[in-house]
């Protein structure tokens, strides 16, 4: 028999439902697990297990009289170190907040409190979520679970590792250009970047407050399915949060695929890809055939002017949440952080502006030339084969601009017109290191990336896949 931790989501939440094991078992396994990979992954700065287990007893003690909070009931989770929990610490993945106890729960906690959840500890991460490789001068950096001398990708780098090391059964992530997807393709598990205001940020540390998105990571559509369940919808404390009706995630996973047309992009997503990613897109093109798909080539907007547009919005609002700290405390930064939000202050306020008023424009001209004609687009999450630690452990240096480019140029775009799109994988290379694709689509659409990428799972194995740690 499969030890505990080695269940998914959904099969270990179902467990729990019919009481053949209980919430303490299950979260003493994953907590021994955590405390076996965490030397190799770095991937938790803080386990809470004395917490968490009061938490899962009185779970317990609740389903014997055959009461159930909610889908997740006894599930034990560990998020990401930037969603505040009062009384607790959140870092950040900084020396500027190691130690500071929060003074509020962010909204995605409290939901997951309501559904069930054991939260059981806390996440590395790049430092103030400000970057994409995983690499942290204050906590040391997290490390790829199918070899640790690679990178798990960032800036939800924690998050990626404890799942794909089945330490974790799902972890929250932010996503503000690319943190849940990129980790979860270099981790070989499943990511959902939602749209702009899907899921409320109340309580998460701010990055970009135009850009910034809250979603999971986990090892399967179906189980991201069920974490939406449960996170989705409008909150009173995010003003920017959606009022979108929400639908029932996991009910709509089975709905058909047959007839659903996929854009495979004709410029920007596909330029100097590896030949291995190539490879390996080409297959799952070729899954999605079976499954009944249309493929359908598309020419896309002026990407690049998307992409720039991006990147000085985030450059600006980020050197803005900082700027007092950049002032008081800049010896507090690791020197690439400190870097990118002093390049911040130089952005000048009325290139800020004509990004914030090309937003729409773009997103109009996407919707119009992209998603009228197609359902969802089929994109690679990184143009290279997962890179280690070393190759791109450049700290504020002349090498910067190009490795920050080389991880994120393929997924930012979404971030700024704000639509959703999902991470999975789809191979493996000669190496021994997952492969991940992209999928995006219109907003609010989540629910049909969702059901494609199950449909896909359905039909491969590369979720189940595990590292050989």
């Amino acid at each position: 028999m499969s030890a505990l931790h080695d269940l998914s989501l959904t099969e270990v939440a179902a467990r729990l439902r019919d009481r053949s094991v209980s919430a303490v078992e299950v979260l003493k396994d994953v907590i021994a697990r955590a405390r076996a990979v965490q030397p190799a992954i770095n991937a938790f700065i803080r386990i809470d297990e004395e917490r968490a287990i009061a938490q899962a007893q009185a779970l317990d003690a609740d389903a014997a009289r055959g009461y159930f909070r909610g889908p997740l009931h006894g599930v034990p989770m560990a998020h990401k170190d930037m969603f505040y929990r009062q009384g607790l610490p959140s870092s950040c993945g900084s020396a500027i907040r190691r130690d500071t106890p929060a003074t509020t729960t962010a909204t995605a906690l409290h939901r997951l409190d309501s559904a069930g959840a054991v939260d059981f500890g806390a996440l590395n991460m790049a430092e103030f979520a400000y970057g994409p490789t995983g690499h942290n001068a204050h906590f040391g950096h997290a490390r790829n679970p199918w070899n640790t001398d690679h990178v798990t990708g960032g800036s939800s780098s924690g998050s990626g590792a404890s799942v794909a090391a089945r330490a974790n059964f799902a972890a929250l992530g932010s996503d503000t250009g690319g943190s849940i997807r990129l980790p979860a393709s270099l981790c070989g598990i499943t990511g959902l970047k939602v749209s702009y205001g899907r899921v409320s940020r109340a309580g998460a540390m701010p990055l970009s407050f135009s850009l910034d998105t809250v979603g999971p990571l986990a090892r399967s559509a179906q189980d991201c399915a069920l974490l939406m369940n449960a996170l989705a919808g409008a909150d009173p404390r995010d003003p920017t949060s959606a009022r979108e009706s929400v639908p029932d995630y996991v009910a709509r996973l089975n709905r058909p695929v047959r007839g659903l047309r996929i854009g495979i992009p004709e410029q920007f997503f596909h330029d100097d890809l590896h030949p291995v990613i190539a490879a390996a897109l080409g297959e799952a093109r070729k899954v999605f055939e079976r499954l009944g798909c249309l493929l359908v080539p598309i020419a896309l907007p002026d990407m690049s002017a998307i992409e720039f547009a991006g990147t000085q919005m985030i450059a600006a609002e980020a050197a803005s949440l900082h700027g007092n700290w950049l002032r008081t405390r800049p010896g507090d930064y690791s020197p690439q952080v400190r870097a990118r939000l002093e390049r911040g202050l130089a952005v000048p306020a009325p290139r800020y502006i004509d990004a914030l008023r090309y937003r729409g424009e773009a997103l109009q001209a996407f919707l119009d030339q992209v998603f009228s004609q197609v359902d969802a687009l089929h994109t690679p999450c990184l143009a290279i084969p997962v890179p280690t630690l070393a190759e791109t452990d450049v700290g504020g240096g002349e090498q910067m601009d190009r490795i920050l480019a080389l991880m994120t140029r393929l997924n930012r775009p979404f971030n700024y017109l704000g639509l959703p799109a999902l991470s999975l994988p789809c191979g493996i290379d000669a190496r021994g290191l997952p492969i991940g694709m992209q999928l995006a689509g219109r907003p609010f659409s989540e629910d049909l990336l969702l059901r494609l990428a199950h449909a896909f799972q359905t039909e491969t194995d590369w979720h189940l896949r595990k590292p050989p740690l």
